[in-house]
């Protein structure tokens, strides 16, 4: 009975110890920390919940206010991330000054979850260095019981009835590269003199006491609280506005506008390459993309989602634009070598 007890006991030990190694086997980077770069209220973040009880790795979640400001943290190494997550310029701009890790695709199968239509971009061929996470428009959204009719130009931005009711976006991409768009010239222009028109354009609209604010956030809530007739804004925060108010809706004007990719990338400088592989992977997952969709309000670049998207969302401009509102859409471009022209345009208008 000794014999039998310990053979039994000895079997129970080498059970445990092979569930231990199985389950080891299971998290390969259980015990990694990742420190994860991304914008302010950009995740739901009960999917890092899950990511660490399914990995054990930590997720140290930061937050940055625009592509620039990461831009700065980055560059300069004042601190170091695994992952980051930048629009689709400034992606460019990082492979340029060789700051991102080319990935390794085989540890990220769910790359064939993605969209066709966003793999091998422009910016980042082949998606050597990012991975689609999340993608949008820029456009206007207005409020039709204040509108006297509905929005198709940019133009409508200079209307004069509408006086302190329009609300312009404090970014000096989208602001002057919709006056660009506008005037028609590309949303990435090099050119000094298309560039100081778009700066005289935005500067007769401020003297003109259309504009109420130049803001980012805030204009969400704005025109949910009908608090402003009309305001520049990025098509996620436009299907928030719209989920709260009825009388909103979101338009591409005719001229076009920004189509943007916010994109997964490694730092070269991050220590935790396969473990950032890991959630990059982890966070293109079908069920956690459909979280990710439904708490952040933007279009998801998982084919799965998009087949779930419900007969409303289908015919939402904000959530799924048709193909010819993407057409007359451009991605912006890296445009570092004349950057100090933008930014001192962008001085000039909010003086």
């Amino acid at each position: 009975m000794k014999k039998i007890a310990i053979i039994l006991l000895v079997a129970l030990l080498v059970g445990a110890l092979s569930t231990a190694a199985l389950a080891e086997a299971d998290k390969p980077f259980a015990g990694t920390e990742l420190k994860v770069y991304n914008c302010y209220d950009y995740i739901d973040e009960a999917v890092l919940d899950i990511f660490e009880e399914e990995t054990g790795i930590h997720v140290n979640y930061l937050n940055y206010i625009d592509n620039e400001a990461l831009y700065t943290r980055v560059s300069t190494g004042a601190e170091v991330y695994d992952v980051i997550v930048p629009s689709d310029y400034m992606i460019e701009r990082l492979i340029k000054e060789d700051l991102i890790a080319e990935l390794d695709l085989s540890n990220i199968p769910n790359l064939e979850n993605v969209l066709p239509s966003l793999l091998d971009p422009t910016y980042d061929p082949g998606n050597a260095h990012s991975i689609p996470y999340m993608w949008g428009t820029l456009g206007i959204v207005y409020n039709t019981e204040m509108v006297a009719e509905p929005i198709t130009s940019w133009t409508a931005l200079l209307d004069e009835n509408y006086a302190g009711k329009i609300f312009m976006m404090d970014s000096v991409r989208d602001t002057i590269g919709l006056a660009l768009k506008t005037l028609g010239y590309s949303m990435n222009s090099h050119d000094e003199d298309e560039l100081a028109q778009a700066g005289e354009w935005l500067m007769a609209q401020r003297d003109s006491g259309v504009v109420g604010g130049y803001i980012l956030d805030q204009a969400k809530d704005m025109m949910a609280n009908d608090e402003a007739a009309m305001a520049v804004m990025y098509s996620g925060d436009a299907l928030y506005a719209m989920d709260k108010n009825d009388k909103l809706a979101y338009v591409i004007p005719d001229e076009g506008s920004n189509i943007w990719v916010d994109g997964m990338c490694v730092p070269k400088s991050s220590q935790n390459k396969e473990a950032a592989e890991c959630f990059i992977n982890f966070m293109c997952r079908p069920d956690i993309a459909q979280m990710n969709m439904e708490y952040i309000y933007y279009s998801s670049p998982i084919k799965q989602v998009v087949e779930n998207l419900g007969e409303e969302e289908l015919a939402s401009t904000a959530m799924n634009p048709t193909d010819e509102m993407v057409a007359r859409c451009e991605y912006y471009n890296d445009i570092s070598d004349v950057a100090y022209l933008y930014d001192d345009i962008w001085m000039d208008v909010l003086m």
